[in-house]
């Protein structure tokens, strides 16, 4: 007689479940998708940026403190020794001067050989004033045009051109939306290293307090206590005058030292849970090293809350790091960041610009630091195995 047999379940391992859990969580995946374009524009950087120079520092007095969509024809002058030219990486790395100089205008005429142009309009009256370029101080290479008629042609076409600045302009003329996207980069580099650095160093107070226990613990737990007592901006100002320096690599490595007075407590706390477990005490009955015994038993359960905590902790550095540039302690002009620009949009209250150069990056750090809000709560949920799956 034939025995009907029921499908058994599947036997995923636990990364499946983790990952389903996480798939599900709609908040979680919004979050995760926020952080993956911010890492799109943080790589590409200047390739995307209306503003390639570096630091997108290219300022025009003319148009400082413009409010978003502001336009204006703009004169280009080819300088007169440009650049070498620069490979791709080097580009999007760092970006590329600019081989020209802008002007400007409102409008402009040909006079014989020479150009006569009226400057946009601005509180200074001698710079208001009509200006004349010879057509040969125009183009790069006068020798290559047979005639002033097509060196005319070619300055209407490629020297005169419409620039349209989409989140307008800071005090020093340049374009916000360039300074916010490289701004990001910034914001992304410093918590990503300052993740690393409090995870590195959280691990290893936080291992050889636990698992040694005695007077290492009562050592490392009086460390943790102490750096968690000095609030974070005095320890900045510590580590910038003991290294004697304020820059972006400063900023980076205070405010990853600020950071791993958590990890180091979580990690300790796990680790005196485990360290009790059977298959621990085995290891050490066969004499297995302390060192293998920490990082391939004892640390490998530790993943889960430590991703979370990673993501918490990414949040907390770009807070961290946009209140210390406001305050002139983080990342150095002319390098944007956030929090500079903040401050810089601060200062301006009163004007029309002012709003908007402080609501614009304030809504870039509010809108990351949620994403990872929600990616590391989403993890949190996806580790832990009493949610149940909605499907399968």
């Amino acid at each position: 007689m034939a025995v009907l047999l029921k499908d058994k379940p599947a036997n995923h391992p636990p990364s499946y479940y983790i990952r389903q859990r996480l798939l599900q969580n709609k908040p979680a995946m919004a979050g995760l998708g926020i952080i993956v374009l911010a890492i799109l524009v943080a790589i590409l950087g200047y390739a995307i940026m209306p503003d390639s120079t570096p630091n997108a520092n290219n300022g025009l007095v003319q148009i400082q403190k413009k409010t978003p969509g502001f336009s204006t024809q703009v004169l280009r002058i080819a300088t007169p020794n440009p650049g070498a030219s620069i490979n791709p990486f080097t580009f999007i790395l760092s970006g590329a001067p600019e081989a020209y100089s802008e002007v400007p205008i409102e409008s402009y005429s040909f006079k014989g050989d020479s150009l006569q142009v009226q400057p946009l309009r601005s509180n200074n009256a001698l710079a208001d004033q009509p200006r004349t370029f010879g057509l040969n101080e125009i183009v790069a290479d006068p020798q290559n045009y047979t005639s002033a008629a097509d060196m005319k042609q070619a300055i209407e076409d490629e020297h005169i051109r419409n620039k349209t600045y989409w989140l307008g302009t800071d005090k020093a003329g340049r374009d916000v939306l360039s300074r916010l996207i490289l701004g990001t980069r910034i914001s992304l580099g410093i918590g990503f290293v300052a993740v690393l650095i409090s995870i590195f160093v959280g691990i290893v107070m936080g291992a050889a307090g636990g698992y040694f226990g005695g007077w290492v613990d009562k050592l490392m737990t009086f460390l943790m206590t102490v750096v968690w007592s000095v609030p974070s901006i005095m320890l900045v100002i510590a580590i910038s005058l003991a290294l004697d320096s304020k820059g972006v690599w400063v900023a980076f490595v205070a405010v990853g030292l600020t950071m791993w007075v958590e990890v180091a407590r979580v990690v300790r706390g796990q680790i005196l849970g485990l360290k009790e477990k059977t298959y621990i005490e085995a290891a050490q009955v066969l004499g297995v090293p302390e060192r293998l015994i920490i990082f391939r038993h004892l640390l490998p359960n530790m993943i889960g809350p430590l991703i979370v905590i990673a993501t918490a902790n990414f949040a907390s550095a770009i807070l961290i790091e946009a209140g210390l540039s406001f305050l002139g302690l983080g990342v150095q002009p002319p390098a944007p960041s956030w929090g500079m620009m903040v401050n810089e949009g601060f200062q301006l209250i009163g004007a029309k610009a002012g709003l908007y150069l402080v609501l614009l990056p304030s809504l870039c750090i509010s809108v990351l630091v949620l994403a990872f809000n929600l990616l590391g709560n989403g993890l949190r949920d996806a580790y832990d195995p009493k949610i149940p799956l909605t499907n399968g």
